[in-house]
């Protein structure tokens, strides 16, 4: 095939959270239930978050992984050599860029980016630590989002989109806080996948008790996104000592085994809520949680169809289709997910700079070299950028 050189969306990017992301907008008298800076005795400092310290994070981030250190890992791993030696042999003082937002400009430009979806590092894990005191929960993340619209913007320069956080276990504040994102011109907001925990008990994301939100999805027409991040189901109950931050340790487990595992059930139980026939404006892109579920998902959602003839009003597997934008891991046969969704499904990043990412951006046109340049356009660039649009009803 012939190298692609057109123009690229990276739908994964990060940045790395400010020192004070999570406290400068949270008052000081909530603090010890949402984040607070621990210093020990050995000097080594860290993050309480409700009330519990968080010693599987490095959240000064100072020295930081080079992109891409864990690449030869995920892509069998021919040295032999444990996540802890690669990730050591490649610590660096933080580079500007990773929390700046005009050296990262300058970074994209130089990585021959047109733009990129930028998500948090430590934002994502945190709503687990905080389900039990929902108070705390829209607090914090209420602070962060305003931290976020003042160090990076929602967007900025038309280059950099970022996503307010948004969790569901307070419906009232869910809504509130996404109509101050539309307000400032979000065009993604970005949730975990997993059940949500409310007062009431753990409900489905597409639960009718959150229509009030779904329901502003449905005519503001942004995207929402469903990011990988840390949920109760990650072990499943089972043995989680020896797995550092990634989940992955010195010797295999169910945490690292199988991690889609969330984002199968997330996807599948909007499908179950008919949550797309409520609302048929609402799309959803799935982001670093990989793909390689899938084939059996849209079978059991098949079979599903055909003992129930009578619930759905829609094809369920049609629907998936039409609402559901998927982002592979590179190592995944991104051409499987093609034959699976359509080309116009799929949507590509590198997750830069963290460390199982790329090292590159550009880099995942390795992945793509046997995919027809027409498809690789819309991986690469217009799937992303059409999702990056508001579609108003």
């Amino acid at each position: 095939m012939t190298s692609y050189a057109g123009k690229i969306f990276d739908a994964d990017n990060h940045y790395y959270e400010a020192h004070d992301a999570f406290t400068r907008h949270v008052p000081k008298k909530m603090q010890p239930r949402c984040v607070e800076w621990i210093e020990l005795a050995n000097g080594r400092r860290y993050q309480s978050i409700g009330g519990k310290i968080d010693r599987g994070n490095n959240p000064s981030f100072n020295p930081i992984s080079k992109p891409g250190v864990l690449r030869e890992y995920f892509n069998g791993n021919p040295r032999g050599l444990s996540t802890a030696e690669l990730v050591r042999s490649s610590l660096e003082p933080m580079p500007p860029e990773y929390m700046d937002r005009d050296a990262r400009i300058a970074r994209m430009e130089e990585q021959g980016l047109e733009g990129a979806w930028l998500f948090p590092t430590l934002g994502v894990l945190y709503e687990e630590y905080l389900k039990k005191d929902i108070a705390a929960l829209c607090t914090t993340f209420t602070g962060f989002n305003r931290w976020l619209n003042e160090d990076w913007g929602l967007v900025y320069k038309n280059k950099i989109f970022t996503s307010p956080y948004i969790s569901l276990a307070d419906v009232d504040w869910a809504v509130k806080e996404l109509e101050w994102a539309l307000e400032n011109d979000a065009r993604t907001v970005v949730m975990r996948p997993s059940a949500v925990f409310t007062k009431n008990g753990p409900r489905n994301p597409g639960h009718e008790d959150f229509d009030a939100f779904w329901s502003l999805v449905n005519e503001s027409g942004i995207t929402v996104v469903t990011h990988i991040g840390q949920t109760r189901h990650d072990s499943n109950g089972y043995d989680t000592k020896n797995i550092d931050a990634l989940s992955m340790g010195s010797k295999p487990s169910v945490t690292n085994f199988h991690r889609s595992r969330n984002i199968n059930d997330f996807l599948a139980s909007l499908i179950f809520d008919r949550l797309f026939e409520r609302f048929p404006n609402v799309r959803i892109a799935s982001i670093e949680n990989g793909s390689e579920f899938l084939g059996e998902l849209l079978r059991f959602l098949e079979h599903t169809k055909d003992r129930l003839p009578t619930y759905f009003s829609e094809d369920p597997v049609e629907s998936f289709r039409q609402h559901v934008w998927l982002n592979p891991f590179w190592e995944d046969d991104i051409g499987e997910i093609i034959e699976h969704m359509g080309a116009d499904r799929v949507i590509l990043g590198s997750d830069w700079p963290h460390m199982e990412g790329l090292q590159k951006p550009r880099d995942i046109l390795e992945e793509v070299e046997q995919i027809p340049p027409a498809m690789q356009e819309k991986i690469l660039y217009a799937n992303a950028t059409e999702l990056n649009q508001r579609r108003p009803l």
